[in-house]
């Protein structure tokens, strides 16, 4: 029987060689079946010739011992069948001058392709062209083979991540390749951009094809380990012959599984493939538009939905993630740079999203199961932007919500600060840190901050001393006792940075523009 591991040359393409084309072939049987791999090709005039195969075989006969028997010629071709030959060739000639309407009728009814050669000619040219092409195939798909695997090999040795080994495999495929887990949503793809999107953008019918039979080169190999299956690789549209498709999947599949077990990869498939959509949607290297696809073969609602863009601190992406499954709350989460998590929330358009960004940042602190201990719940930090029902809107949420969890984050440490912080719970520190890259802030923050910047004692004691006075309203008890010095101490302090800066501190405005000064000074060194 033909195995996925053999390469094979088809009915079809046998009939279709120069050589066959000569004999001027006619299918009189079996013409729905002529997509059937060829493993060999057998010259056979014996009448019990279905005991000396083992399937895949294309069989060559002139008939001449099935002559004037009907019932062994309706045997023959059961026999055939039986040993699951892929074809059978007859020479038109002395033994049977026209296709002879038993085999004919018994053929079809067990669906084997049956050929008549109108002009016959030496087997022996058939079969040498035929095994010699057989041959070939083999060779240039065991070579393709090694070639993969020592690739990938190699790729696993060094640690490289799994889109680096998707990335190999579809160049040596020359087709979109997806990975997917069991529940069809796509988990990483490679290949060229465009026709991976054009993939992408019908994955639900392509989804159900590559869960089922292959067809019309989608080519799939199961992912596993141990017993268990937890995903697929499909290699989608692929040009080359169905069984060195299945053999490149295959290898493929054999290296994602030792990658994954190996672990070479602090995050999961799952994590890597919300990662690296939410940095794409937030750095906006790549526009909204082309990143849905990608989004809905995820799993994201994307229909008719409300978006709720967060930004995280103080909580991992595991915990963030636990939480909203626990909630029912489709979402992406991934971890960004800078201690940031990314949290995308995908909400009905009928339900209250600003109520339920609250609830799960409530949640997150509260939760027995999900929630986080006391200590780090403290600290958490859950901003967001206002909601999105437009997709091209939540690049601009998304950095919104960053913006607001790095502003929290520049704040004082007692800052009181609202269950989800937004835009308008920043103020002035929010709007500073927007501009702290403008050179006129810049040099505005160094002009004004100039007397205190260039001396030695400024950074243990009198720039800390000043943002803590300005923090807290030109409290000068609470300053004293967060500093832990008297008060004629801080008096001293404050004195000197007053004649450092050649200002008083006590006039609204001239504070007001040191205050700004200091929050942009602040916001570069961050």
């Amino acid at each position: 029987m033909t195995t996925a591991s053999e390469p094979a040359l088809s009915v079809r393409q046998i009939l279709a060689l120069e050589r066959v084309l000569a004999g001027e072939p006619e299918v009189v049987a079996g013409a729905g079946q002529l997509d059937r791999p060829v493993r060999w090709v057998h010259v056979a005039e014996a009448a019990d010739v279905g005991v000396m195969l083992s399937g895949g075989e294309m069989v060559l006969t002139t008939g001449v011992l099935l002559a004037g028997d009907r019932e062994a010629q309706a045997e023959y071709i059961r026999s055939l069948h039986r040993a699951e030959a892929s074809a059978v060739v007859l020479g038109l000639g002395r033994a049977f001058p026209a296709p002879p309407e038993v085999m004919r009728r018994a053929a079809e009814r067990c669906g084997l392709p049956m050929v008549v050669l109108h002009r016959p000619f030496p087997f022996v040219e058939l079969t040498e062209e035929v095994q010699s092409r057989l041959v070939r195939r083999k060779f240039a798909a065991v070579s393709l083979s090694e070639a993969v695997r020592t690739a990938l090999t190699g790729l696993i040795t060094t640690g490289a991540p799994l889109q680096r080994m998707l990335d190999e495999i579809a160049g040596h495929s020359a087709c979109p390749v997806v990975v997917t887990n069991l529940a069809h949503r796509v988990l990483a793809t490679a290949g060229e951009r465009s026709a991976v999107d054009d993939v992408l953008r019908d994955w639900e019918r392509i989804a159900r094809q590559a869960g089922g039979s292959e067809g019309d080169g989608w080519v799939r190999a199961e992912l596993g380990g141990r017993g268990e299956r937890w995903g697929r690789i499909v290699l989608c549209g692929y040009r080359g012959d169905t069984a060195t498709g299945r053999l490149l999947a295959d290898r493929a599949a054999e290296a994602l599984v030792l990658h994954r077990m190996l672990g070479a990869s602090a995050h999961s498939w799952e994590e890597q493939s919300a990662q690296s959509l939410l940095t794409d949607l937030v750095s906006g290297a790549v526009p909204a538009r082309q990143l849905l696809p990608r989004a809905r073969a995820a799993g994201l609602p994307v229909n008719r939905r409300t978006f709720v863009p967060l930004a995280v601190r103080g909580v991992s992406a595991a915990q963030l993630a636990r939480v909203l499954r626990r909630l029912g709350l489709p979402g992406l989460v991934a971890e960004l740079a800078d201690g940031v998590t990314a949290v995308l929330l995908s909400l009905a358009r009928d339900q209250d999203a600003e109520a339920l960004a609250a609830h799960f940042a409530a949640r997150l602190r509260t939760d027995p199961g999900g929630g986080l201990p006391r200590e780090q719940a403290s600290a958490a930090v859950v901003a967001a932007a206002d909601a999105r029902t437009g997709w091209d809107d939540v690049p601009a949420g998304l950095r919104e919500a960053r913006h607001v969890a790095d502003s929290v984050a520049e704040s004082p440490a007692d800052l009181e600060l609202p269950v989800v912080v937004r835009l308008r719970d920043v103020h002035l520190r929010g709007l500073v840190r927007l501009l702290r890259d403008d050179p006129h802030v810049q040099s505005f923050a160094e002009r004004e901050l100039d007397g205190l910047l260039c001396g030695a004692d400024t950074e243990v004691e009198l720039l800390p001393v000043l943002r803590t006075y300005l923090a807290t309203g030109r409290n000068k008890s609470r300053t004293a006792w967060l500093h832990h010095v008297s008060r004629p101490a801080l008096y001293r302090r404050l004195e000197s940075i007053e004649a450092r800066l050649g200002v008083d501190l006590d006039d609204f405005e001239q504070a007001a523009s040191i205050h700004i000064a200091l929050l942009a000074h602040d916001a570069q060194q961050r």
